[in-house]
């Protein structure tokens, strides 16, 4: 398997749609004729629906152009909605004061830093109103501004708040996350005094911090993350991509050679796969429009600055099983973020790694149960890679071949060559990154299998014990257990994986089948930097 896929043949000339790349300006879009997949009809339901609401969805997913388009709206700039869905619903002659704060424009690496900015940025919009701000602190400036444009414009204030979130994500690895959060908080409460000020509230972000430590300062906004209505707010359904796209997709097939619908099924095997509600499936549009640029599949979005907090994380606490197979959450602890005691099955969600990939619904009404997976196919490849190369800190290059050569090993019961391919994984990792624990092995093992393409599945429960490893190849299941010590050999550990799957009679899960079974025992000895390998 090969997480790049080359177009073989030569651009044909086209005129294609301008592709709205690092666009997040809705009339900047607008003007100068990009692309724009329609998501006007959404913004009118909210807006209908009521006055307070909050957003959740990873970095590059549209949420600042979504926030643009809002602005533009409440505007009241209807030359820009020439077109679209909403151009017959909206009453353009109802305009409002908005005021847009996007924490990418204010300083935030701690209170003290990002004081005067945000009082910079509350004056520049009280001198576009002509009004003069006389509060001390950036807080009581926002108060008296929402009051202040109120009086006098005589209508209320439209408040779009862009990544809420940005100064304490920004600061989750250094001591000032808490000092940003309680410093957030004393802002964000105006809000909610400021109430009879304020027409409609909108804010996004990447996670929703726990409502006694953040949110509590904010007027109960309506959470609409998993909120099916809304659930395609954000990104491009299999529907819009066809439709907004298909002179691109067509471009794909022929510079590839295939027909449209094969092309259409490797885009959606990538691409396709976020979910916030277990049923429609979305896109994500940084990588989609990447594609249709660069007309090669790979990990566009994954590459465009996965937080190393979360890798360091799954390394750290060993939850490499969460990359490889599904995990459950239920609703309360799925819908708060707490800085103190961060879940890693919760961050991979609210971060976009895991979507929802089904909902059980609980027949009494209560908390509803959540399955979630890695979001796609570039998700996955892109995280495995990422882990197999931090665990062993190297690249297992040209993986298509070597899957084939581990193939015919373990097919042929050829124990020695088989070591040798397991010793590309652990014989070279560096001294400094040895952990003296199996658990890290057996990580390293499972992620090593996945990037190889091979579906793992790991620590399968039995009646007498838990199987570290079981997949198949053809008509074969390979039972797998695997040995690490610092102080035995690698001989002696692989004859005690080999005893532990017979006495365990792991192997007779899988003999009722019509496959035939064999066994894997992999010994890795700390002490002599050595491994064995056995195949029965």
């Amino acid at each position: 398997m090969s997480s790049f896929f080359y177009i073989t043949k030569m651009p044909a000339s086209k005129t294609l749609t301008k592709l709205p790349i690092g666009i997040q300006t809705f009339a900047d879009l607008r003007e100068n004729g990009y692309l724009y997949v329609d998501k006007t009809e959404y913004i009118y339901r909210l807006v209908s629906l009521g006055k307070s609401f909050f957003l959740s969805r990873p970095r590059r997913f549209g949420k600042s152009l979504l926030v643009s388009t809002m602005q533009a709206l409440f505007l009241g700039k209807k030359e820009l909605f020439k077109g679209l869905w909403i151009a017959k619903h909206w009453d353009f002659k109802q305009k409002f004061p908005v005021i847009k704060l996007d924490w990418s424009a204010v300083r935030r690496t701690s209170p003290e830093d990002a004081e005067p900015s945000l009082q910079g940025f509350l004056k520049r919009i009280a001198t576009d109103y002509k009004i003069k701000l006389t509060e001390k602190t950036a807080a009581d400036q926002f108060g008296e501004l929402l009051e202040s444009i109120h009086k006098k414009t005589g209508k209320q204030v439209v408040l779009l708040i862009d990544e809420y979130d940005m100064p304490i994500l920004d600061n989750l690895e250094t001591p000032q996350a808490e000092p940003m959060r309680d410093y957030l908080q004393n802002f964000y409460k105006i809000i909610k005094s400021s109430d009879e000020h304020l027409r409609f509230i909108f804010l996004t972000g990447v996670t929703r911090f726990s409502k006694v430590a953040l949110f509590s300062g904010l007027n109960s906004p309506l959470d609409i993350t998993i909120d099916n209505r809304f659930s395609t707010i954000c990104g491009y359904t299999q529907d819009e991509l066809e439709k907004n796209f298909k002179q691109h997709i067509k471009v794909i097939a022929e510079e590839g050679g295939v027909s449209v619908a094969t092309a259409l099924e490797r885009i959606k095997f990538w691409y396709n796969g976020f979910s916030w509600d277990g049923i429609n499936p979305v896109y994500n549009p940084y990588s989609t429009l990447i594609l249709f640029t660069q007309k090669m599949f790979r990990g566009y979005w994954f590459s465009s600055g996965s937080p190393t907090f979360l890798i360091e994380q799954i390394k750290k606490r060993n939850d490499v099983a969460l990359v490889l197979e599904p995990v459950t959450l239920t609703l309360s602890n799925s819908d708060n973020f707490n800085i103190a005691h961060i879940d890693t099955a919760q961050l991979m969600f609210q971060t976009g790694y895991l979507s929802i990939k089904s909902v059980q619904k609980n027949a009494f009404g209560t908390t509803d149960t959540y399955t979630l997976g890695v979001s796609n196919e570039e998700v996955r490849v892109a995280l495995i890679e990422y882990l197999t190369g931090l665990y062993a800190n190297a690249q297992i290059s040209n993986t298509l071949a070597l899957r084939e050569q581990m193939t015919t090993a373990l097919q042929n019961g050829d124990a020695s060559s088989l070591e040798i391919f397991m010793r590309k994984m652990f014989a070279d990792i560096p001294y400094k990154l040895y952990q003296k624990k199996e658990a890290y092995y057996h990580s390293l093992f499972l992620l090593w299998l996945n990037l190889l393409g091979f579906k793992v599945q790991g620590e399968v429960n039995t009646n007498l014990g838990s199987i570290d490893a079981v997949w198949e190849l053809g008509k074969q299941v390979i039972v797998a257990e695997l040995k690490y010590s610092t102080k035995l050999k690698a001989k002696t550990l692989l004859k005690n994986a080999m005893a532990q799957i017979k006495k365990n009679r792991y192997y007779e899960k899988y003999e009722k089948g019509s496959k035939t079974v064999s066994l894997l025992g992999i010994g890795f000895s700390g002490k002599e930097k050595d491994l064995a390998c056995k195949i029965l």
